[in-house]
């Protein structure tokens, strides 16, 4: 088994643990329709996608500026979703 081999295997593994996590969210989502959830469900989705990105496209460095966009634009959704959550039950 070859060190890129482990490593895409490894990837698949990372993007199927954040495809669980988006589908449980997702979950509580249409249970109690709090945006919150809708938030991650849509992080972790995009998570995923980027981790999925970078394995099938066979790039071993996460530096790489347009997948690295993915998973900046997933934890900024985190943080917005989180403020709007606290601005809500302030208010």
């Amino acid at each position: 088994m070859t060190l890129m081999t482990l490593y895409d295997f490894l990837s698949g593994a990372v993007a199927l643990g954040f495809a669980t996590c988006a589908l449980f969210f997702l979950r509580f989502w249409r249970r109690t329709r709090e945006e919150l959830f809708l938030a991650f469900a849509l992080a972790f989705f995009l998570l995923g996608l980027g981790q999925t990105v970078l394995a099938l496209a066979n790039i071993p460095t996460e530096e790489r500026g347009s997948i690295y966009l993915l998973r900046l634009a997933a934890f900024l959704l985190i943080l917005v979703a989180i403020y709007r959550k606290n601005r809500q039950t302030a208010a």
